[in-house]
């Protein structure tokens, strides 16, 4: 479909859904959205009071909500270790929606010293990815089918990976490494839908960016106070970034490898479709590389063949 909308999408009765960076933003769209189509969602979120406000939040436009909170921090491998062991334990996943993410801060770094944006953006949702992918398979099995999204942006399309300047040691700049780490999204969720369909899996993984969208990634963008009152006008609303990622997980016309975003003018804003990949994005072999390396800095080994 391309012009979706939330009104598109279906009764989601029996089905659980886990959501990162639930809980406020897109992220906490998202969740609202799939609790009144009468889906289970798992709330991962770093913050266990900020979850449970929005929970009650959402509970008070959606009284029969079926929510839980799970613990994760993807800045810290060892807390997204443990979110996957109790993540594991749900009777079916249906979809992960990998939406947690950070937005050009300062040079800072994850608590197993990878720069911060690289850390949590890519490799942080590699590893819970990586981590969950024998409960997805054993779902998917079970009830047809199961999701992987995967959330990059616009900003991807002026991204490289720098294998040689990941932790931001030979200079950094806080939109380029941004860049940088949306790209990794895309070529990550690529590569693990070619991998799977390798392997004959029954799990899809689709990429998604949520257009320009008003959100909490943007708090550390310079003078972003000062254009506050502008950017109702100019940017998605935090409920319309959610449809791409909503359309990722819900979707039944999606076959996996898809890339979906708003339609808008500059895919800024608007209903979902398909959206548009940079050549850098479409590479396999630095998809491949980039596989690789994830692996080797997380250690975490997902068990699907490159070949």
């Amino acid at each position: 479909m391309s012009d979706f909308t939330a009104a598109h999408m279906g009764d989601q009765s029996g089905k659980c859904f886990i959501v990162t960076g639930a809980n406020a933003g897109i992220g906490f769209e998202i969740s609202r959205l799939l609790a009144a189509r009468r889906a289970r969602v798992v709330m991962a979120c770093r913050a266990e009071g900020r979850a449970l406000s929005a929970m009650q939040e959402i509970r008070a436009k959606v009284p029969d909500a079926d929510l839980a909170f799970l613990p994760l921090d993807q800045a810290d491998l060892a807390s997204v270790r443990r979110a996957a062991e109790l993540a594991a334990k749900e009777s079916r996943i249906d979809a992960l929606v990998n939406n947690a993410g950070v937005m050009v801060p300062p040079l800072t770094f994850t608590k197993d010293g990878f720069e911060m944006q690289f850390g949590v953006n890519h490799l942080g949702c590699f590893a819970f990815t990586s981590l969950l992918l024998p409960a997805l398979r054993k779902s998917a099995q079970a009830h047809g089918e199961a999701r992987v999204v995967v959330t990059a942006s616009i900003a991807h399309k002026g991204g490289a990976i720098e294998f040689g300047n990941l932790d931001g040691s030979q200079g950094y700049d806080r939109m380029r490494f941004y860049r940088q780490s949306k790209l990794a999204n895309l070529l990550f969720a690529t590569e693990l839908d070619r991998r799977l369909k390798a392997e004959g899996s029954k799990v899809k993984a689709i990429a998604c960016h949520p257009g320009v969208a008003q959100s909490e990634l943007t708090r550390h963008i310079p003078l972003r106070r000062l254009f506050t009152p502008l950017l109702g006008v100019v940017l998605n609303t935090a409920e319309k970034g959610a449809w791409p990622a909503l359309q990722a997980a819900t979707d039944p016309a999606l076959e996996g490898g898809e890339y979906l975003g708003s339609r808008g003018i500059f895919e800024a804003r608007g209903p979902s479709g398909p959206a548009w990949k940079s050549p850098t994005a479409r590479d396999p072999e630095l998809a491949k590389r980039l596989w690789d390396v994830s692996e080797q800095m997380t250690g975490v080994v997902p068990g699907l063949s490159g070949a």
